[in-house]
């Protein structure tokens, strides 16, 4: 562990040295200095590792001065605050942090700024396609890709390899190895996931749509209470009620406390974002060199199939410094800064080529699975209307999971209010 973290202040050191050698003094020609501001989610990590890739920004860019303002841990206030700050027009914050389901409504509503020009064809192709679709409406780029999450599944692979299993490619073969595993190791869960009411329920439930040649949205065709659906749903119902590889408790979870769940050694399989390995493997870590990253399972004869994550940087429409803000996108988003964020707060690279990065690799060798997982990740609808299409279907979805309702009934249900949403915006 000590020679990881001498590698990564060592790079962090170089980095900014070279940034610092690079610079060529003070161009702001006697302008008066200007302040960007800067609103994101909080960084995870120490903030001050942050603070001081803006300080190289604000050295390279005498001229400028970056305030970074943390908005609330929660997406849905994060995207409360722009939606009333954008459409009443303010110019008080330049640059913004967008979820990825974002940017198309905030596109259409023109409250963020055209930046197709930021990037040539050259650069597009080093983005993971996923990401780039994310940011694009109606052929045009509103935002550039930060770095990027996708759901993987987490495994023990010191107990798959104690009971002589591999990790399972087909959803049925994790809960026939969770059933065998918990039937010999005492007080573990089979399988945690994230089943609160919430936008990460939409981002599971998604993937097993997808592994089972289901879907949302089909050429803008609503094909959400089809048969693949229907089964998909109930087989997360099933993991709950049926197989009891997975506890009620899930219901009400989300993120953190299934990764501390399985953090402390208690369930076997787990599906989470990539962040949290860089926690299992730290010292102390009750689990460290004992876990297992692989792509989710599939239903027989599909594919797998993970929901894009991840955030994307844009200029507000009414900035009054629309150029120097193109500048700080450029840079945060520039090879150099993403890879420096990956070694110090563990942020994921949007950029194809840093997982071939020789420095990234040697600290965190599991990028290179990572970066199958992430080219083939699918995002969630990609529509100005999908922040109404998850405020149905999140309802629906936990109705089900909780027997309130049967898989067919949620989802009928949903597809109704959807296809009456369609109509009115039409």
């Amino acid at each position: 562990m000590f020679y990881k973290l001498v590698a990564k202040f060592l790079f962090l050191f170089l980095f900014f040295l070279v940034l610092s050698c690079s610079q060529k003094g003070d161009n702001s020609g006697g302008r008066s200095t200007i302040t960007l501001v800067f609103k994101h989610g909080k960084i995870a990590g120490d903030p001050e590792l942050f603070r001081q890739i803006i300080d190289r920004f604000e050295i390279e860019n005498p001229g400028i001065k970056v305030k970074d303002e943390v908005l609330p841990a929660s997406t849905d206030e994060q995207h409360q605050f722009y939606v009333l700050n954008l459409e009443g027009k303010s110019p008080e914050f330049d640059v913004l942090s967008m979820d990825v389901i974002w940017v198309p409504e905030f596109a259409r509503a023109r409250w963020i700024k055209d930046l197709s020009h930021l990037l040539t064809d050259v650069e597009r192709s080093d983005f993971f396609p996923g990401p780039m679709q994310a940011v694009t409406y109606r052929g045009r780029v509103y935002a550039v890709p930060w770095y990027i999450d996708a759901g993987v599944l987490y495994y023990r692979k010191d107990l798959l390899r104690k009971y002589g299993f591999p990790p399972p490619k087909i959803w049925q073969e994790l809960v026939t190895i969770a059933q065998s595993i918990i039937m010999r190791e005492p007080d573990m869960y089979g399988f945690i996931w994230q089943g609160k009411q919430y936008e990460g329920l939409v981002c599971n439930v998604l993937e097993y749509f997808w592994s089972n040649g289901g879907d949302i949205l089909e050429e803008e065709k609503l094909v959400l209470n089809s048969s693949e659906n229907i089964s998909a749903l109930q087989f997360m119902r099933d993991l709950i009620v049926k197989y009891r590889v997975t506890p009620p408790l899930v219901i009400t979870a989300i993120e953190e406390p299934t990764r501390h769940i399985f953090g402390n050694g208690k369930a076997v399989f787990m599906r989470n974002w990539p962040y949290a390995l860089n926690i299992f493997e730290r010292e102390g870590s009750a689990i460290k060199g004992k876990v297992g990253v692989s792509a989710l399972p599939s239903f027989p004869g599909k594919e797998s199939a993970s929901t894009l994550g991840g955030w994307q940087l844009g200029i507000n429409n009414n900035s009054r410094h629309p150029e120097e803000a193109e500048r700080l996108i450029r840079f945060l988003t520039s090879p150099e800064v993403q890879k420096a964020l990956a070694l110090t707060v563990g942020y994921k690279p949007s950029r194809k080529s840093l997982y071939f990065d020789k420095d990234l690799i040697r600290v965190q060798p599991f990028l290179i699975q990572l970066h199958d997982i992430f080219m083939k990740v699918r995002s969630r609808p990609v529509t100005p209307y999908y922040m109404m299409i998850t405020q149905v279907i999140q309802p629906e979805f936990s109705a089900s999971l909780s027997g309130i309702k049967t898989p067919e009934e949620a989802l009928n249900s949903a597809q109704r209010q959807i296809e009456h949403i369609f109509q009115v915006e039409k």
